[in-house]
């Protein structure tokens, strides 16, 4: 297995400070990162411009869900800032989905991806908000949603890739959080897989944020995964 950048690192800080100096131990040629709501909320566009200077290739993780006007000026802001994945949530429709596409339907514009269901969601969770179907149904439901309306990929449960790779075009990126190294602590994820056997069963890309911020020594823990990857 040849490891190719697979690995998304969650810039989960608070300042921009704490971000810009846990990246100066990582090489950017070994990864890719994420920024999120909290650190974008708090730091906004300047943090991307710098991190991108630093030759990262930034996922930048907002979710944009609301009317589709709407999304697809945020979309094309997003490109503007020259990010490398940005994403929406599927369960904002097909419209939505479409105007999505239409917004960065240009050369080199950011892979756009669609979040399913979220990790931390549990079939229980989705019965509570009106969900009849269980978790894997209604991340199928979206997926088929997404890959009609043209976006590059989704956000899943390495639990589900199995079969969403069956089903889905070969170029259709999966991309999946709740990654785990064998024996780390779940924290609030419900739906866990380890870094190899997420790979193994159609990921394309890992998402992983605790396992490697908060350890003592993050760029030797990103190498022992990717180690792992190899191996």
């Amino acid at each position: 297995m040849n490891y190719n950048k697979q690995i998304i690192i969650a810039l989960d800080f608070s300042t921009e400070k704490a971000c810009l100096d846990f990246l100066k131990d990582i090489d950017p040629d070994r990864c890719r990162v994420k920024v999120g709501k909290e650190l974008f909320t708090r730091c906004g566009p300047d943090l991307i411009r710098k991190i991108s200077a630093e030759g990262y290739e930034i996922f930048l993780d907002l979710k944009f869900h609301d009317i589709p006007n709407t999304v697809a000026g945020a979309l094309k802001a997003a490109a503007d800032l020259g990010v490398w994945m940005v994403n929406v949530h599927a369960s904002g429709g097909k419209a939505m989905l479409d105007a999505s596409r239409e917004a960065l339907n240009f050369k080199e514009a950011p892979l756009l991806i669609a979040v399913t269901v979220l990790t931390s969601l549990g079939s229980e969770d989705l019965t509570e908000i009106g969900v009849s179907r269980n978790s894997q149904q209604q991340v199928q439901l979206l997926a088929d949603l997404s890959v009609n309306s043209g976006l590059d990929g989704v956000v899943c449960s390495a639990q589900e890739t199995d079969f969403l790779r069956s089903q889905c075009p070969i170029e259709f990126k999966l991309v999946t959080p709740g990654i785990r190294p064998k024996g780390d602590s779940v924290d609030d994820q419900k739906r866990v897989v380890t870094p190899r056997s997420a790979l193994e069963q159609g990921s394309d890309f890992l998402v992983m944020g605790r396992p490697i911020t908060q350890t003592n020594n993050p760029s030797v823990k990103l190498d022992s995964i990717i180690q792992d990857i190899e191996s």
